[in-house]
């Protein structure tokens, strides 16, 4: 693992929290990384990792401030590596039903709605298993690790299968479950996306980010 000398990559800093974690693992496994909201800077990175932490709607309304929806369609048109992390996956989709006195909708780049986790205990916080989509490129090397999850929503169903001549870009998802199955990660070309949090998933963790940075040379 190298030290900031490879592709570069902006970690989007739109008032998020606390993303300091994201900037380290993202150096260890050799990117240069950047911590910034310049426009300018996230359209040209290598890579965009796009975070996000708490409310589904008070993240949208922060990344809409800082023009994110706009950075992360015109990256993906062009080709150009988007990964979102947790709430950073979530606004991908349609929507949520997560309480919000101001609701907004989501990015739209996936169906689906996120939602309350089924389960006794809420939120999903620690180590849990992911089932890799098949021909993951994230997860190899990974296939059997565990990953770090902190959560009470999440996108339970998945109802993108494309089929004809679309059928092989079919987007690759990921499963892992508490109180039942919900989407752990989507690769779907150049918008990758995790639940949990691989900036702190320990050495598995790295693994995943490392193969997500090699695709960006």
């Amino acid at each position: 693992m190298g030290g900031g000398v490879g592709p570069d990559v902006v970690v989007f800093d739109y008032g998020s929290g606390n993303i300091r974690s994201a900037v380290r693992a993202l150096e260890r496994v050799g990117a240069t990384v950047t911590l910034t909201a310049d426009p300018e800077a996230a359209l040209a990175a290598d890579g965009l990792f796009v975070p996000g932490v708490g409310n589904f709607h008070a993240c949208l309304a922060g990344l809409k401030a800082a023009q994110g929806p706009r950075i992360i369609e015109r990256r993906i048109a062009g080709g150009r590596p988007v990964l979102g992390v947790c709430v950073g996956m979530q606004v991908l989709f349609d929507g949520s039903t997560e309480p919000s006195a101001s609701p907004t909708e989501g990015l739209g780049e996936w169906p689906g709605v996120v939602e309350r986790l089924p389960a006794a205990v809420v939120p999903h916080m620690g180590w849990s298993p992911v089932e890799p989509g098949k021909g993951s490129k994230l997860f190899a090397g990974v296939e059997q690790e565990r990953f770090y999850f902190v959560h009470s929503y999440a996108v339970q169903t998945w109802t993108l299968h494309p089929t004809g001549a679309f059928a092989a870009v079919a987007p690759t998802v990921s499963w892992s479950e508490h109180g039942g199955p919900f989407v752990a990660a989507v690769e779907n070309g150049p918008l990758s996306a995790t639940q949990f949090h691989p900036e702190k998933s320990g050495a598995a963790g790295l693994h995943l980010l490392e193969n997500w940075v090699r695709t960006l040379s």
